[in-house]
């Protein structure tokens, strides 16, 4: 476990970046015209996919780390900031979430990988 844990903390950096650039993207772009346009599908599918797998990984990283007490926080915890991050990934394509609530999603992933760095 020892050699993953600096993995983790560098993914956790990695996902608080991510999380502020999806929410700058929230904030300064225009929900797309027609959603289910598929160009605009392909786009959104290939943009998307590094970050699902930023997420996926990260979160295998730090359920281990949970799992053997490395850090403390419930494996629950985890699980939500995987699905939070994947929501304000999608809503930061799609502009379809009321921004008071996407920027609670943002502030939970947040919280979350500060409790794991510190």
């Amino acid at each position: 476990m020892k050699g993953k844990m600096p993995m983790l903390y560098k993914l956790t950096d990695q996902l608080q970046v991510a999380s502020l650039k999806l929410r700058d993207r929230f904030l300064h772009h225009e929900a797309p015209e027609d959603p289910r346009d598929s160009d605009f599908f392909q786009m959104v599918k290939a943009e998307t996919e590094p970050y699902f797998n930023l997420v996926a990984k990260w979160e295998e990283l730090a359920l281990d780390a949970v799992k053997s007490r490395k850090v403390i926080v419930h494996p629950q915890q985890i699980e939500a900031t995987r699905e939070n991050f994947e929501l304000i990934l999608l809503h930061s394509y799609y502009i379809d979430e009321k921004p008071k609530k996407f920027m609670e999603l943002v502030q939970a992933i947040d919280y979350v990988c500060q409790q794991i760095k510190y």
